[in-house]
């Protein structure tokens, strides 16, 4: 486009336009300022939602930090001030029990209450309180959040094959087949589901199994010990 000369500017169009316009913010000044208050007062405060929000997600990693160095810590003396155990292995569950139970509870929706309340769960299989464990797992397993939904339905199948809920848990490993994850890939799932059904359906997990067995080496080797497990036609 040229440019526009001063002669151009002094075009009755043009100074018509700039008067309307002085005209305008001088008999609307007051609602302009005011508006434009409030437009600067909704940039702060969307701002400070942002800081709030970094500052309640640094918040909630710290939390779950600890209580993962918790349940991680050893048990005993270890001579290390900065890695100190604890006295036995009940002492040590039940404070990684209370640092979970106070993430899972005040943040439930966020990852770090996802990832408590799923170690929540692990804990509760562990001593044996299955009904615990499922109940756990299955907040997890039914959130939005499907990376650790997906570790959830896992350790929900796990459980169901021990109860002999064999349905159960082959709908949910056929979930992870169909729609994986970043942390349960259909190869996983699938090793995973032919061992859950070999006893039963043989030939359909020889057919699960045959072609991941030229895949990566892990899965390859994987799949070949569970078709090595597969009763001989």
């Amino acid at each position: 486009m040229d440019r526009i000369t001063r002669k151009e500017l002094k075009t009755d169009k043009f100074v018509t336009e700039v008067s309307e316009t002085v005209e305008f913010f001088a008999a609307h000044r007051r609602e302009i300022l005011r508006y434009g208050a409030i437009a600067l007062a909704v940039l702060v405060i969307l701002a400070a939602g942002n800081w709030y929000r970094r500052h309640r997600h640094a918040q909630r990693q710290e939390a779950l930090n600890q209580a993962l160095a918790i349940y991680n810590a050893p048990v005993g003396q270890t001579g290390n001030p900065f890695l100190p155990g604890y006295p036995s292995e009940e002492e040590k569950n039940k404070a990684a029990l209370k640092a979970f139970t106070e993430l899972a509870t005040r943040h439930p929706r966020s990852p770090e209450g996802l990832i408590a309340t799923y170690y929540l769960g692990t804990m509760a299989a562990d001593r044996g309180d299955l009904a615990e464990a499922e109940r756990r797992l299955k907040q997890v397993a039914e959130a939005r959040q499907a990376h650790y939904a997906s570790l959830a339905k896992i350790a929900l199948s796990d459980i169901y094959r021990g109860q002999g809920r064999l349905a159960e848990a082959e709908k949910l490993l056929r979930s992870l087949v169909e729609k994986p994850t970043d942390f349960v890939s259909r190869e996983h799932a699938t090793i995973l589901l032919a061992q859950l059904i070999k006893d039963n359906r043989p030939e359909e997990a020889r057919k699960l199994l045959e072609p991941l067995r030229t895949e990566r080496s892990v899965v390859s080797r994987h799949s070949l010990t569970v078709l090595g497990e597969i009763p001989p036609k």
